[in-house]
């Protein structure tokens, strides 16, 4: 196949005309942040519980008999996750739940978890943050049934937890784009590894932190659509059609009698101060406390809106874990210098934030 190098200007009409001719893209005017057909609501599902209150909005609390677990006793945290053992000296970081604002949601119980979950197969599928998440709820699961005999195994890109006394495998496919990187090239009208994601009972997905990757953590230098190269689109945008080959993927491969699909919504990175009022401040050291209240100061992340909007012109339903606020309130939450890099701002000590993400997932399975 020959590949030929464009300009985005160059090619923007033909951009256009591609992906509002293709039978698996929607125009890009549906590919903005807004609500078709049914109502945003309905569609961009944010499960409750049954009097109805939003599980996304709420505050950080103080509680004493909290973290779940201790990262040192979980076989599945990473190193660079576990803070304490790093040398984190403070620990009131582990001590916060999240309070939805109009209800309670219950306390995690891992093993009620894998009770409902018996004989199926629980997946996460994305970048490093999806990792953080699936170590969360591995350790989770363990101190629940800390005798309970299970197998950890990996194959290439897939990690796979099984309890056999539950028949439950919750498993982390890496997969940081959901589209595919040939080299140094992003092919966003082509899915990576779509064919491990059929018939998955839950399948809970994630992209966008290494989207935001500059500089030598930056893996691509271009964009592909059909024959066509971009060096210049914007990445936002970029993501956008993305995450739409994605969602035309779930449309038409995912029946919702067998598989429940949730997305990862965008987990905040504090690496400027003056996002929560502290100008003075330049990244996440030395944070130990949450910003109180509900409110944020600082914008939503641009990604957020594109992930709404593509969410919201689905066929097949999908929830939304939306977890941007809670992680905003979270500046404490990082692993910061206590890690295996130099500063770490954007994945999250364990135990902690992650946690909530999966009290949310379990309040939202068992209530189903």
């Amino acid at each position: 196949m020959n590949v030929r190098v464009f300009s985005l200007g160059q090619l923007l009409a033909g951009l256009i005309m591609f992906l509002t001719s293709s039978a698996s893209s929607p125009p890009r005017d549906q590919l903005k942040p807004h609500t078709r057909g049914r109502n945003h609501h309905d569609q961009v599902q944010q499960e409750s519980p049954s009097n109805g209150c939003d599980l996304f909005e709420g505050s950080w609390v103080l509680d004493a008999s909290y973290p779940l677990y201790n990262a040192s006793q979980c076989p599945f945290a990473a190193s660079a996750l576990n803070c304490q053992k790093n040398g984190r000296p403070d620990d009131t970081y582990l001590h916060y739940r999240w309070q939805p604002t109009a209800c309670q949601i219950s306390r995690f119980d891992g093993r009620a978890f894998l009770e409902r979950m018996r004989g199926k197969r629980v997946m996460f599928v994305g970048d490093s943050l999806s990792s953080n998440q699936w170590q969360s709820l591995a350790c989770m699961l363990h101190a629940a049934v800390p005798d309970a005999i299970y197998v950890l195994g990996s194959r290439g890109p897939l990690t796979t937890l099984s309890f056999p006394e539950y028949g439950v495998a919750v498993m982390f496919l890496k997969n940081g784009f959901l589209v595919s990187l040939i080299g140094r090239t992003i092919k966003l009208d082509a899915l990576s590894r779509s064919d491990m994601w059929l018939g998955v009972d839950v399948l809970i997905f994630n992209t966008y932190h290494w989207w935001q990757h500059t500089g030598r953590l930056q893996t691509w230098d271009s964009y592909q659509i059909g024959n066509q190269i971009f060096k210049d689109m914007n990445v936002i945008e970029a993501y956008r059609i993305a995450l739409t080959t994605w969602a035309n993927w779930v449309d038409t491969n995912v029946d919702p009698n067998r598989t429940r699909v949730f997305f990862q919504g965008i987990s905040a990175s504090h690496y400027r101060g003056v996002e929560w009022n502290e100008p003075d401040v330049h990244n996440c050291s030395g944070q130990t406390r949450p910003l109180e209240g509900s409110t944020y100061p600082g914008n939503k992340p641009p990604g957020d809106a594109v992930v709404k909007g593509v969410l919201s012109s689905m066929k097949r339903p999908v929830v939304l874990l939306d977890i941007a606020l809670l992680t905003q309130l979270r500046k404490d939450g990082h692993p910061s210098t206590y890690a295996d890099v130099e500063l770490d701002c954007s994945h999250w000590c364990l135990a902690g934030v992650p946690d909530t993400w999966n009290q949310l997932l379990y309040t939202i399975l068992l209530g189903s």
